[in-house]
């Protein structure tokens, strides 16, 4: 399959609005606020990245991934997702260690990611989010060319949002997260 110049590849995609069935609830409790979001079913094990793009002729360069990361400071916890495109890394040791001004910091586990979240493990959007994580969206995802696909909180289902709505997020910081 061909890739699509927005990444819509060969979805067929409703306005979010619609189809909140196919949205995890953190994200259907926001959605208003997020103008321009639309929403495919996909196959749930295809959910992966590489996987996803390769079935529904995606372009990965207008996939972005949404992490969870957990940085501490002696007794302190702190989390927050990072928005990267799919062609790139998060720089968690660096870049997302010093916006957090944390000594350590990592991937965090699947279990406080899907627990503190709300939302499915592979599935995970920087929409709807807690209210107290940084969501942290790398310049290149901001840059975007065209809307661009994330999570939309489940497996079974992705979101296509103009970047903009990215960097427009409440707690949304928009910098050089990728390494």
């Amino acid at each position: 399959m061909a890739d699509t110049p927005d990444g819509r590849g060969t979805l067929d995609w409703h306005s979010a609005a619609h189809r909140t069935d196919l949205l995890a609830a953190p994200l259907v409790a926001v959605l208003a606020s997020v103008p321009g979001l639309e929403v495919a079913e996909i196959d749930p094990t295809l959910a992966d990245t590489a996987g996803f793009c390769a079935a529904y002729g995606s372009a990965p360069e207008l996939s972005a991934n949404c992490v969870v990361v957990a940085g501490r400071r002696g007794e302190l916890t702190r989390y927050a997702a990072v928005v990267i495109l799919a062609t790139t890394r998060a720089d968690v040791n660096k870049a997302v260690r010093t916006f957090l001004d944390v000594r350590k910091c990592s991937f965090a586990s699947m279990d406080d990611a899907v627990r503190l979240s709300e939302m499915e493990y592979g599935g995970i959007t920087p929409i709807g989010l807690p209210a107290d994580w940084p969501v942290l969206v790398d310049a290149q995802v901001a840059n975007a060319s065209g809307p661009v696909v994330i999570g939309s909180g489940l497996r079974r289902s992705k979101c296509l949002v103009p970047p903009t709505e990215l960097a427009a997020l409440p707690t949304a910081q928009v910098g050089v997260f990728a390494g």
